[in-house]
């Protein structure tokens, strides 16, 4: 089996493969300042909550945004699974040519949703990953990461409306049933959601007019991505599963890789 992890700013996101299946998954909060133990009892107890036996886990593969816990990561898989991850990067070969200044510069949760989104509609893509940013990213119908955009999230957007205006309160991020509020709720809640619909769709038109292609398909991914993506007008689809799967794609690529040049390999997960 495959364990697959992706690391962002908020939360991470965990799945185990056999195969091309993915047979679960799990989201958990990220904390930068876990210890190796704190994470391994961590992921021990998830698999032991589905009965899947964590000795059949083979090889680990990360998608991690945040520096500080690529340790812990590392030292937990080796010690409670006894494999040592793949942590994607500039240096891992994708299979994706990176048309960006310095491709060091490209998260790795955003080349592994281009790698994914390209591998499975084999055509012009944008993917908007609604995360603590919500990113943009561009891939030309020649399979090339062409670059995209960086917005604040729809959370942090939320937070900072909160923090710096003294009478707003905290709200649920949901849709109202109106775009005129009358209630303090219904406005923010409505300012939020619809405000970042007028963005998707601002964004994703003016991408698109950049673009050489006519045929471009846009996916949408992340915690918040059905909600927001049900009430614009340029989004084809919602994958949950898009950087999980990516990373399974990687992950088998540097295996066939290590294969052709002679190199020990694990056997197939």
């Amino acid at each position: 089996m495959l364990m697959v992890i992706d690391v962002g700013n908020t939360n991470t996101v965990l799945g185990v493969y056999d195969g091309e299946e993915l047979i679960e998954h799990w989201r958990v909060a990220t904390n930068a300042q876990s210890t190796t133990d704190e994470l391994g009892v961590l992921y021990m107890s998830l698999f032991a909550a589905r009965r899947i036996p964590p000795e059949q886990v083979g090889a680990a593969i990360v998608a991690c945004v945040v520096p500080p816990a690529v340790h812990a990561i590392t030292r937990a898989c080796d010690r409670y699974f006894d494999v040592h991850p793949l942590f994607v990067g500039a240096d891992v070969d994708c299979g994706m040519p990176i048309a960006y200044d310095n491709p060091r510069e490209v998260g790795a949760d955003r080349l592994v949703n281009a790698v994914a989104a390209y591998a499975r509609w084999k055509t012009a893509c944008v993917v908007v990953d609604f995360g603590t940013a919500t990113t943009f990213d561009v891939i030309g119908a020649e399979g090339v990461y062409r670059g995209g955009v960086i917005a604040p999230g729809i959370g942090i957007s939320l937070d900072a409306l909160f923090l710096r205006a003294s009478k707003l309160p905290r709200v649920n991020i949901a849709r109202p049933e109106r775009v005129i509020g009358t209630r303090t709720v219904d406005s923010m809640q409505a300012g939020i959601v619809f405000g970042y619909v007028g963005l998707v769709d601002g964004l994703v038109e003016r991408i698109r007019e950049e673009m050489p292609e006519d045929d471009v398909r846009v996916i949408a991914t992340g915690g918040l991505a059905a909600l927001i993506s049900s009430e614009t007008r340029h989004i084809h689809s919602v994958e949950p599963f898009l950087t999980l799967e990516g990373l399974r794609l990687i992950h088998e690529r540097h295996r066939q890789t290590l294969e052709a040049d002679g190199e020990p390999v694990p056997p197939p997960p």
